[in-house]
């Protein structure tokens, strides 16, 4: 399968759940591969750093398969360790600079933000993609307040790299979502605790898919 590049031509990015069981945990993650998944974010908070590492191998090993960028949430030192992706990070993590400064121009480098000028920050301090979000309420950031759908169009407007938009998609919404101009959007629950990741995955990526190849 053909590996994209850049983040550029991301339209679904599936940011996981914290591991629970790892043989499960696995066969989500290739279930929602297999349903076209673009990027994956491995997001673990609450496991130990050799944990992480051990499990992240097995991850990036199923993405390098599927042709799908391979991303590690926060942990600068762990995505080198892997030799992932790229990177996310969040507002009060470690600068862009200096992420970029260990990590490379090869790398991809996320940015969370959840204001237009948090955004635009970012784009200047040189991340490859923000994020846009929460835009509705969600357990995974329950300390940041919903930002509403708004932001998506002045993200449109004023930003020249991609933006992801997450927080709360979910299959009841994900209209509202692509209808307010989204071209990128991150699925956690609404793909990984799902009975069917693949088939989730594919809803995901057929409504998003469709909604770039009208914008082109």
């Amino acid at each position: 399968m053909s590996r994209l590049l850049d983040f550029t031509d991301v339209a679904l990015y599936g940011v996981t759940s914290e591991p629970r069981d790892e043989r499960e945990f696995l066969d989500k993650i290739s279930a929602a591969l297999a349903g076209g998944m673009d990027a994956l974010q491995l997001r673990c908070k609450k496991m130990s750093d050799r944990d992480v590492v051990a499990l992240g191998k097995k991850v990036k090993a199923l993405c390098a398969d599927a042709g799908t960028l391979f991303l590690v949430d926060n942990r600068l030192d762990i995505a080198l360790a892997l030799d992932a992706d790229g990177v996310h990070v969040g507002h009060e993590d470690l600068p862009v600079p200096f992420v970029r400064s260990l990590l490379g121009h090869r790398k991809i480098i996320g940015r969370s933000a959840h204001s237009l000028p948090e955004a635009i920050e970012a784009q200047r301090a040189g991340a490859d993609y923000v994020s846009c979000g929460p835009i509705w309420a969600t357990p995974t950031r329950p300390d940041y307040p919903a930002v509403g759908l708004n932001l998506i169009g002045l993200y449109h407007a004023a930003l020249r790299i991609p933006y992801v938009v997450i927080g709360g998609v979910d299959e009841t919404n994900i209209d509202q979502v692509v209808e307010a101009g989204a071209k990128t959007v991150a699925v956690v629950r609404a793909i990984f605790d799902a009975k069917d990741p693949k088939a989730a995955a594919q809803f995901f990526k057929q409504k998003i898919s469709r909604n770039r190849a009208v914008a082109h």
